[in-house]
Order: structure tokens, then C-alpha cells, then sequence
């Protein structure tokens, strides 16, 4: 999967906050597509009509604000989804690595899956809330912000209307992890090199090709999931789904039967073309924030650039560095007190 690199001379706290600041940046900036996906996936009737159609009509009938439906709490879930992905990943990496620290490439890519359920889990329920607020006309609002989406459907609907749909996750991240493994594992024979000099860019396409190839085999498992977050008798027009089910394998047979196996990929276009936006955004992004974060730290001599520091062991973790400064600095300040002493 594409993700950023992680650098040993930012703090914790400081890289959570870089992938955060990076994540609601390209979160926002793509909305407008994650908002067309969805309502493709769900099946909403002006969906049929195509991809730039759908565009069309959500600006005619709801204005630009319709792009930006669920944008609030999707970037709400990023911050506990990423923690918990992180802290669980580790410990499972943790669990596999060799006497010498190393971790096979499956393995990796298998810690990465469970890492993604397990953060899945403990975030769903802000999930289901931005299916709901995304399928809805928001000149006409059945739920108005993220607190009032979770509390009426837990009302209305009962704890487990929350976590519907959640087996779907389990399942489309096995073919997910499989298809990131796929690529993985031929890289160096599609760029004829060892992965060791591979370069950003190289990374950057390596990443999104991951990713394309992964949600293709996922995607059905997804598109069933949005329709059950979605369904609610509840709701007008039973949430909007283009056809009525009573579970998952339900609704696969009735999309199937009715819409045709290619449906199951339906909003895969916008999905598609999100994915070079996005992670493009997310490491630049990523990148400045490091910038800063270095510059703060005492690496580099300028947040614009990454000039190192002369004199400075980049090799060093910031705390280490800042006992290095505070020694040379108490160093220092007894060798004036000396010069001051002799001159009396």
C-alpha cells in the first residue's frame, strides 16, 4: 500500500500529526470524487446516468456544498483510525521480525490487512455515519452533523445498525492484501532494478499501482458494504439502494440477478481517478509538515529545504539530538565561566 515513510528523526507525536495534517488535506481535496463513488456504489437513481453526469446533477440539485457531505467525519475517523492502525501494526510486526529485526514482504502485507481491520473496528460506526450523510440530499437532511447521525441511528436502529455491513471489511482485506502483495512482489521486475534504488517517484507509482490493483479485486466486497450501511426502512426510498436485501450474500445475489456482476464495480471510475490525486496530496503534504517538524528539531537549516544542518548527526533520534545540544551547551557555558574566572 502506498503510505508514508517513516522517519526516525520526527517524534511520534510529530509524525501522527504529519500523516493527519496530510490525510484531512487530500481527504478534503478529494471529496467530491469519494462523494460520487459513493453514491454510485449505493446505487442512488441519478447514478445510473454516469460518471460526469453524476457530477452535474449533485451540482444542480444540492450546489457545490453536496461534494462535501461526510467530508467532517470522514476526517474525524482518520485520526483514531490511523493511531490504532499504527499501535496494532507494530505489535504484530513486532511479533514476526527475526533475530536480525527483518520481516518477510508477505508478512508485512498481512500485518498491514489485520493492522487495517482491527482500526476498522474500533472506527466503523463513523463509517456507517458518512454512507448515511453522503446518500442523503443535503437540502433536505434526514441527519444533521455527526453526533445527531450516530445518535438517531443508534436510536432508531439499535447498536448493531452501527457495525452493518462490518464482515465485508474482514473479507475484502484478503484479496486487498493479496493484490498489494502481487505488486510487491514483481516490482523489480517491472522496473528491472532492486527495490533498494527505487526512487520517490518510483515509490509514489509503485504505491498507487498497489493500491489500483487492490481495490479491483476488492471492490465488490465494498460496494455490498455501502449498500448495507445504507439500507434503513427508516429512511425515504429505504436509503436510496438500488435494490432490497436481507443480508450479504442477499445482496450480492440480488445485484447479481438484477443489475448485472458488473455493478458490483459501480463508482469504480471515480474511485480510480482519486487515487493519483490523493496519494499525490497526502505525500507532499506529508513532506511539508516534515519539513517544518526537522527545521523545529534542529536537522535541517531551513523549513523550505532540506539542506542539512552542518555539524548535525542525522542518524540520531530528536531526543537523543536535543541531549547532544544540551550537553555542548552546558559545555560551553562552564568553559566562559572559566575564561571569566582566569581574566579576574
Amino acid at each position: 500500500m502506498a503510505s508514508v515513510k517513516k522517519d526516525d528523526r520526527l517524534t511520534s507525536s510529530q509524525s501522527f500529526l504529519c500523516v493527519g495534517f496530510a490525510g484531512v488535506f487530500s481527504k478534503t481535496f478529494t471529496s467530491p470524487l469519494e462523494v460520487v463513488k459513493i453514491k454510485s456504489q449505493v446505487g442512488t437513481f441519478h447514478c445510473k446516468r454516469g460518471f460526469w453526469q453524476v457530477f452535474v446533477f449533485i451540482c444542480r440539485n444540492e450546489g457545490l456544498r453536496g461534494f462535501w457531505k461526510g467530508n467532517l467525519v470522514s476526517c474525524l475517523r482518520l485520526f483514531p483510525y490511523s493511531a490504532v492502525h499504527l499501535t496494532t501494526y507494530k505489535k504484530i510486526v513486532h511479533l514476526h521480525i527475526d533475530e536480525l529485526g527483518f520481516i518477510s514482504q508477505w508478512r508485512a502485507v498481512l500485518a498491514g490487512g489485520l493492522a487495517g481491520v482491527a482500526a476498522a473496528l474500533v472506527t466503523y460506526p463513523l463509517e456507517v455515519a458518512e454512507t448515511r450523510l453522503i446518500i442523503q440530499n443535503c437540502r433536505e437532511p434526514t441527519y444533521v452533523g455527526v453526533v445527531h447521525t450516530l445518535s438517531k441511528i443508534y436510536r432508531s436502529e439499535g447498536l448493531l445498525a452501527l457495525y452493518r455491513g462490518f464482515s465485508l471489511t474482514v473479507l475484502g482485506a484478503f484479496p486487498f492484501s493479496c493484490g498489494c502483495y502481487a505488486v510487491y512482489m514483481n516490482l523489480d521486475k517491472l522496473w528491472q532494478e532492486p527495490a533498494f534504488r527505487f526512487t520517490s517517484l518510483q515509490n509514489f507509482i509503485n504505491g498507487c499501482l498497489a493500491v489500483g490493483v487492490a481495490q479491483t479485486l476488492s471492490y465488490p466486497f465494498e460496494t455490498v458494504k455501502r449498500k448495507m450501511q445504507a439500507q434503513s426502512g427508516r429512511l425515504p426510498h429505504f436509503g436510496g439502494v438500488d435494490v432490497h436485501f436481507s443480508g450479504m450474500i442477499d445482496c450480492f445475489i440480488q445485484v447479481v440477478r438484477n443489475k448485472g456482476v458488473l455493478s458490483l464495480w459501480n463508482g469504480f471510475a471515480a474511485s480510480t481517478v482519486k487515487i493519483i490525486p490523493y496519494f499525490g496530496l497526502l505525500f507532499t503534504c506529508f513532506e511539508m509538515c516534515k519539513q517544518v517538524c526537522l527545521y523545529r528539531n534542529g536537522y535541517i537549516v531551513s523549513p523550505l529545504s532540506y539542506k542539512l544542518a552542518p555539524g548535525v548527526d542525522q542518524s540520531l533520534r530528536p531526543s537523543e539530538l536535543e541531549e547532544v545540544k544540551r550537553y555542548w551547551r552546558n559545555r560551553n557555558f562552564r568553559s566562559g565561566e572559566q575564561s571569566l574566572g582566569n581574566r579576574w
